[in-house]
């Protein structure tokens, strides 16, 4: 059995999760709706707030997805309820950003700005102006848009400059001058 397939989704009060004949999961908050369409070789049963998955064999297919779609619907639920944020900081003279409406300007050393737009159901917030919060309902999405931002400028390991992750580790390298 998969260790994370076989653990039950818990489903907080406020929150529907709706499966339909083709294994379309929709799943609808008090933050917003997010659907997921399951492979039809997995089963979705809910009773008594508790959402569990199900495969029909042991093959290794049928294994590789039980994990995968619970984790799926998983984040769905959670994503509906309380949401993800990833928080980014900027480290580098001039480097700041700035948030109008749905769109994010960054200043990264770079000849021009460059301006992000917050797809929906996702927005930014910079608490100070070289600190950057994606947040959203869908996981990936709210992953891959702060990894496109950290993709505009990296983080560089000779003086640590550029955009990362709060709280990521940057391995530093010695200048020409330590190589003595």
């Amino acid at each position: 059995m998969s260790r994370i397939g076989k653990l039950p989704i818990p489903v907080p009060a406020g929150v529907t999760v709706t499966v339909d004949e083709r294994n379309l999961v929709v799943v609808k908050g008090p933050k917003g709706q997010l659907s997921q369409q399951v492979n039809p070789d997995i089963t979705l049963k809910q009773e008594d707030g508790i959402l569990t998955l199900t495969r029909p064999t042991d093959n290794k297919p049928h294994k590789a997805m039980h994990g995968l779609y619970r984790s799926l619907v998983y984040n769905m639920v959670v994503g509906v309820t309380t949401g993800f944020e990833r928080q980014l900081e900027m480290v580098g003279t001039g480097y700041r950003a700035s948030v109008d409406g749905k769109k994010l300007t960054l200043l990264v050393g770079y000849s021009h700005p460059i301006v992000f737009e917050a797809p929906q159901d996702v927005s930014f917030v910079t608490p100070v102006p070289t600190q950057i919060v994606v947040k959203g309902i869908d996981k990936q999405v709210v992953g891959n848009l702060a990894a496109d931002i950290r993709a505009t400028r990296p983080p560089e390991p000779y003086l640590g400059k550029g955009v990362k992750y709060k709280g990521e580790h940057i391995r530093r390298k010695e200048g020409k001058a330590g190589k003595k």
